[in-house]
């Protein structure tokens, strides 16, 4: 069944960056509306999540929260995280995750035909970058733009 079909006008890439080592975990998200050239993305940082899946978890947790902000309702969000699909369809099975998933559930209530799906690592490189990127930052950060970041096109550090 295609997106369009569902009743989505955009899709929301996310992704959430780790690593066991930084200060910070980076969460990007990268939202464009089909058949256009209409786009928004957003970068922030946060003191270091518990664990990969945690930082997978808050970016779509934040992203879902600027999309509400941007009001956009037709929405499907994609991540390169099974587990997160996993999580957010069966959130009883995630005990470690139970307060992520009342603010996930809260936050889900905007979206009348939320929808979660699974991409390749390949399909998310947009997100992924605002998240490394995010991630990588000396300093405190949060952008939420039409316009790519200017550090988005020097190279980030894995």
């Amino acid at each position: 069944m295609s997106w369009q079909t569902r009743g989505f006008s955009r899709v929301c890439y996310i992704d959430g960056a780790w690593r066991e080592q930084d200060v910070f975990t980076g969460q990007g998200w990268y939202c464009r509306k089909m058949n256009s050239e209409d786009i928004m993305m957003g970068a922030m940082n946060l003191l270091r999540s518990l664990s990969p899946l945690h930082a997978e978890c808050e970016a779509l947790i934040w992203a879902m929260e600027c999309m509400k902000t941007l009001l956009f309702s037709d929405v499907v969000f994609v991540t390169d995280c099974s587990q997160l699909v996993k999580m957010v369809s069966s959130p009883d099975e995630w005990p470690a995750f139970a307060t992520h998933m009342e603010e996930f559930c809260r936050s889900k209530t905007f979206f009348p035909n939320f929808m979660l799906r699974h991409i390749s690592r390949a399909q998310n490189t947009m997100a992924d970058k605002l998240a490394r990127g995010a991630r990588s930052s000396p300093s405190a950060m949060l952008y939420v733009d039409s316009l790519p970041p200017v550090w988005l096109s020097k190279p980030v550090v894995s």
